[in-house]
């Protein structure tokens, strides 16, 4: 009989301090969710617009810097926020890197494009350099294949991933593959 006692009293303790605990528990995560920030329901923001005219007038004047694609990519953080241009050789046009959420550009307006690697005659593409033209400047370029000569510049707006993004603001064939 004294066993039984301790028994039901041991269980009786064990509830008490088992349901301390759950309200312990309940009570820090009621407090965690009244006390938190509200949650950001605003998309990250899509792309920059580019209808201001003052705004394309600073952006001309901004000044290019003419680079090597590998440099880029090697220290994409030296380069963000810069207008580079660049002399390469065209792969081909793409979905690489779109709708990715830390560096947004949607796929219904923006087309990305490869290029490839300069350090080699192999046709290798420069897949660390994300680059992202919008649709209908390169619907004009359809006439592009592979291994063409382009010149294109843009800003580095983004080093997600350790990669290099740019938003291509011009891009022309400069001469044909051979």
């Amino acid at each position: 009989m004294k066993k039984r006692v301790i028994y039901t009293l041991l269980a009786l303790i064990v509830s008490v301090a088992g349901l301390g605990c759950f309200a312990q528990v309940r009570e820090n995560m009621i407090s965690a969710v009244t006390s938190a920030p509200p949650a950001q329901t605003k998309p990250v923001t899509e792309e920059p617009k580019q209808d201001n005219a003052n705004e394309q007038a600073a952006k001309a004047a901004e000044p290019v810097h003419s680079v090597n694609p590998l440099s880029v990519v090697k220290n994409p953080n030296a380069y963000l926020n810069k207008r580079i241009n660049v002399v390469t050789r065209f792969g081909k046009f793409a979905t690489l890197g779109l709708d990715y959420k830390p560096a947004f550009r949607s796929s219904e307006t923006y087309i990305s494009f490869l290029i490839f690697r300069p350090d080699t005659d192999k046709n290798i593409p420069l897949s660390e350099m994300k680059l992202f033209i919008k649709r209908s400047a390169a619907e004009k370029l359809i006439d592009l294949k592979e291994g063409d000569k382009v010149q294109f510049s843009g800003t580095v707006f983004s080093n997600a991933l350790g990669d290099a993004w740019v938003d291509v603001d011009n891009l022309s064939k400069v001469s044909s593959a051979k």
